[in-house]
């Protein structure tokens, strides 16, 4: 079984020693066939296993990503969706085993099919199964070379665009913290929510400079004076020798209980099964890009919703025509199109301050497509591997479906 002590803290360490321009991360191999998720892909390991069928797609985004998405196209019965299709969107460090990982009676993904939804789940560029490009390596550089801005302009609309060929409906939208930012961005440009029934966000991210978990912070520290001419185009492994051997030194110095490390990240989270904990470690925490953790860490450090800045005037010019990078504005996300909220009041990513500030975005929305719940016990990671999430809020989703 995977380390999990290595595993929940690798995260922090990886950052750190990006931050100080270290560059001798684990890369994987291109010659693993990166998009060849027929055999051990996500349809084999954790949804067929479990009794349901199971298809296998690929995606390819105007930039050129060939990225992996899982149809539940039924439910365990065999009974054929008869419900609108259902997109399911994973944060940062996860992929589609997000809405899988709890077993059929508890995971997303099967209680969806089972009660007649179309069920697709998409897997981000760099994940374990989208790995692909027309012309890229995913040991090149510039494979690596975006952030969650291009997450929102790019694979969120392939995702959308390709269930909604397939399907010929208009989908509804789940997505968990970086799977909320992206479609949040999205929305406020003015992509995708045409192609959208409704949207359920989990743990949303946006307003994040009241987070207040010490490993994001820590984070936003490191990267204030390191920015991308400095560090270099990377990715960022997360689970690997390098964060090894920096455990013990990170405990020490900062004094934290590492047994409890997830803690630390995304706050306490109340109601987790540690053996579904550790087999999902086990799967393996997924790659992201160096790039992308600078930007979360610039909205963090400044509070802004904008996209990447590069650090000086000169290039910023150069990719946006100002010396700043552009602002994202929530606030024109359309007012009728129904959104459900969900978030906790021990989620130190997902903040209390930081939801409220998103819901000020949101204070012109129809008050009838507007519904938020709040859960003052939940965390981070418990919106979806709590052992009670069904009852305390996918019931709602699925009556927040119901009527949109």
């Amino acid at each position: 079984m995977a380390n999990t002590v290595v595993s929940l803290v690798s995260i922090a360490l990886l950052c750190i020693t990006t931050a100080q321009g270290r560059t001798n991360f684990e890369a994987t191999p291109s010659s693993v066939n990166d998009h060849d998720f027929q055999i051990d892909g996500i349809c084999q390991t954790a949804v067929v296993t479990q009794g349901y069928q199971c298809e296998e797609h690929e995606v390819q985004t105007d930039d050129g990503y060939i990225l992996s998405l899982q149809r539940l196209p039924a439910g365990r019965s065999g009974q054929k969706a008869d419900k609108p299709p259902v997109l399911l969107q994973h944060g940062l460090f996860c992929d589609a085993l997000t809405w899988l990982i709890n077993g059929p009676d508890e995971a997303l993904g099967f209680i969806l099919a089972d009660n007649g939804y179309d069920v697709w789940i998409s897997n981000t560029r760099g994940t374990k199964y989208s790995r692909g490009h027309r012309s890229l390596g995913s040991n090149d550089a510039a494979f690596w070379n975006w952030s969650w801005d291009e997450l929102a302009s790019y694979d969120l609309p392939a995702f959308v665009n390709y269930v909604h060929n397939n399907t010929g409906q208009n989908i509804h939208y789940v997505g968990h913290s970086l799977g909320t930012l992206m479609a949040f961005t999205a929305f406020s440009e003015g992509q995708v929510f045409n192609m959208l029934r409704s949207a359920a966000m989990l743990s949303p991210i946006a307003h994040m400079r009241e987070v207040n978990s010490p490993i994001a912070r820590i984070f936003a520290d490191y990267y204030l004076a390191h920015h991308l001419d400095v560090i270099g185009v990377h990715e960022l492994i997360p689970n690997g020798e390098a964060a090894t051997k920096l455990v013990e030194g990170l405990c020490t110095t900062l004094k934290l209980d590492c047994s409890n490390l997830l803690a630390y990240l995304t706050g306490p989270n109340c109601c987790l099964n540690s053996t579904k904990l550790n087999s999902f470690l086990d799967h393996g925490l997924q790659s992201t890009a160096t790039k992308n953790l600078i930007h979360l860490s610039q909205m963090i450090r400044t509070g802004n919703i904008a996209k990447y800045d590069y650090g000086n005037s000169l290039q910023n010019r150069q990719h946006y025509g100002g010396a700043f990078p552009p602002p994202y504005d929530f606030t024109a996300i359309p007012k009728e199109f129904p959104l459900f909220l969900s978030y906790g009041g021990s989620d130190m990513l997902s903040e209390v301050k930081g939801v409220q500030l998103l819901l000020n975005d949101l204070k012109s929305h129809v008050a009838n497509k507007l519904v938020v719940l709040f859960r003052k016990e939940y965390a981070h990671v418990d919106f979806f591997m709590a052992t009670n999430v069904k009852e305390v809020l996918y019931d709602s989703i699925l009556s927040f479906f119901q009527v949109n």
